[in-house]
């Protein structure tokens, strides 16, 4: 139910026919919703079965047109709660099935309405299961969004003369200009600075509701200005784009280690790897969606994680083979600039490395998103691991 609108229709009468066509030819035929616009992006798919809105608003995604490889998507509306940012972040959005009506006692408008209202244009009605496997076979790769121009040659070349995901710096297009506060909810324990490479909201309510009051920050700030506030511990958000093009950040943290506890996720570990010396490289098709697999190699445990992210800290320094794992055995090192660098964690679907502890400072990050909304919740641990560690220095 949604109030005064229990069962509210989110499809137009008439809709235009609209093409996805791909940088190596692939074509797919659908309809248009949302904005009637030309859309550009790198295409990725995600595998999550909800939170749709919390997709849209991911500044990680900027720069990307996302598809859902779940069918139907739309079906319980939008509203003013699940946001992660203030505006839709995709560059398009495609989906199979955009179902007729949508319900929900918490929705405010139709998935539709909201897209028109942001900007962004949207496909349905294509077989986004071929695409999802093309994309698997082929990688990501540059794409269009057209119901304007039908002609695919035409859009094909269009798509290749669009700049590639690592061709621009995305990071500043989603920062934020001006440092801000979020404040602890209750008794202030801790005082955060944070870097703004992409910051979702529910990162900084995890936070606060641990009693931290976080100060965030511009992802160009120099490390000076933000240490001389004196925090407690700095944590490097996740964000859109290729880990290189954010020279600034891996500069700012450079100058931070082991001056004060450090905690990263997704760009901000990869960052993170990158000012310690490690190396970072772009994933095939990457890992988007909320049921991926992670070993904990303290305990041999496996965390469901939400993940999205198309680059990832090469392996090779650590010499890892994922069949020597062991609860309780001692985490592969690398012997970096920073000293050793332990890896924390695996993905068990390609054994990507997804998390690192620095062993002689106090950092560590992971590759994916403990905050996770809608879910799953398995990895919220690490926001109380990086209390204890400021709790430890302090």
């Amino acid at each position: 139910m949604t109030g005064d609108r229990p069962f509210s229709s989110s499809r137009s009468p008439l809709r235009r026919p609209a093409l996805l066509v791909l940088e190596d030819g692939e074509v797919f035929e659908g309809e248009s919703f949302g904005s009637p616009r030309d859309a550009f992006g790198e295409v990725v798919f995600n595998t999550s079965m909800s939170g749709y809105q919390e997709v849209l608003t991911d500044p990680s995604y900027e720069g990307q047109i996302v598809a859902m490889t779940y069918p139907h998507i739309g079906n319980y509306g939008v509203n003013g709660v699940d946001p992660e940012s203030g505006a839709v972040r995709v560059n398009g959005f495609v989906v199979r099935d955009l179902p007729a009506a949508w319900s929900s006692w918490r929705g405010t408008a139709s998935l539709e309405e909201y897209l028109i209202e942001n900007g962004v244009t949207g496909i349905t009605e294509i077989d986004t299961r071929r695409l999802t496997r093309h994309i698997r076979e082929e990688g990501a790769m540059r794409g269009v969004i057209s119901s304007v121009c039908l002609d695919p040659t035409e859009l094909a070349e269009q798509a290749r003369r669009a700049p590639s995901i690592s061709e621009d710096d995305h990071v500043r297009r989603v920062s934020v200009d001006e440092p801000y506060q979020w404040p602890a909810r209750g008794k202030v324990r801790f005082r955060v600075a944070a870097f703004d490479f992409g910051m979702k909201r529910n990162i900084l309510r995890q936070l606060s509701a641990l009693g931290c009051e976080v100060t965030v920050y511009p992802a160009s700030t120099p490390a000076s200005e933000l240490l001389s506030s004196r925090p407690d511990g700095v944590f490097l958000s996740n964000g859109p784009g290729d880990p290189q093009s954010v020279g600034y950040g891996i500069k700012a943290i450079e100058r931070m280690l082991g001056k004060v506890p450090i905690f990263g996720i997704c760009l901000g570990h990869q960052l993170l790897a990158l000012a310690c010396g490690l190396k970072t490289y772009k994933l095939r098709f990457g890992h988007r969606g909320i049921n991926h697999p992670v070993l904990r190699l303290a305990d041999g445990k496996t965390e469901i994680t939400t993940q999205n992210h198309g680059f990832a800290v090469v392996e090779q320094p650590f010499r890892f083979s994922p069949g020597e794992a062991r609860p309780g055995s001692r985490e592969p090192t690398a012997h970096t600039a920073r000293g050793r660098v332990e890896l924390t964690h695996i993905n068990l679907n390609d054994h990507t490395i997804e998390g690192l502890r620095l062993s002689d400072e106090p950092a560590f990050s992971v590759q994916y998103h403990p905050e996770a909304g809608p879910g799953p919740h398995d990895s919220r641990y690490l926001f109380q691991t990086f209390l204890s560690m400021m709790e430890g220095v302090s």
